[in-house]
């Protein structure tokens, strides 16, 4: 939390509505978590302003437009500097394939993912980025055969601790 408002349940749950469906009406968004439509307007928008909602997005169908691959992958860097990191880091901004960047702990650096055509444009990215000089030692990828859970909204509820929340 930031400290600078406290969330209550009816702020969580017009998160968790909105977070599995963006486009709810606030009609039906104040139907779902108890309240009339102008209060809960207000909050939807108080919650926008101190930056709990970041955003809304369309989830798209890339099977029905494309064919694609998702590859996951381990890639340890050859320094451990704070520079290395912040070269590294930069560097992968600027890959539109990359999907998400995670540095981690155990036994490599970064975890990431990619979308691309193919094996092929995977291969054709890494090797871009290997000639970058973005200080990569090693990598190892692993594609994806098959995603039977992909979720795109957190478990609010069972995330937060309920002494966190106000209001309990």
């Amino acid at each position: 939390m930031n400290g600078l408002l406290k969330l209550d349940r009816l702020d969580i749950n017009i998160l968790s509505h909105l977070q599995k469906d963006g486009r709810i009406s606030n009609v039906n968004l104040a139907d779902a978590v108890g309240l009339s439509p102008s209060p809960c307007l207000q909050r939807v928008k108080r919650l926008e302003a101190a930056g709990f909602i970041s955003g809304y997005e369309a989830h798209i169908n890339l099977a029905k437009i494309t064919e694609s691959v998702n590859v996951f992958t381990e890639v340890t860097l050859n320094g451990h500097r704070r520079e290395d990191f912040q070269r590294f880091e930069q560097g992968m901004k600027q890959v539109d394939e990359l999907m998400e960047c995670h540095l981690i702990t155990g036994g490599y650096d970064y975890l990431l993912r990619f979308v691309t055509r193919s094996i092929e444009h995977y291969q054709e990215v890494i090797e871009n980025l290997l000639d970058a000089s973005l200080g990569i030692e090693k990598y190892f990828s692993y594609i994806v055969i098959k995603s039977p859970v992909m979720k795109s909204s957190v478990p609010l509820q069972s995330l937060l601790d309920k002494n966190a929340l106000t209001g309990l």
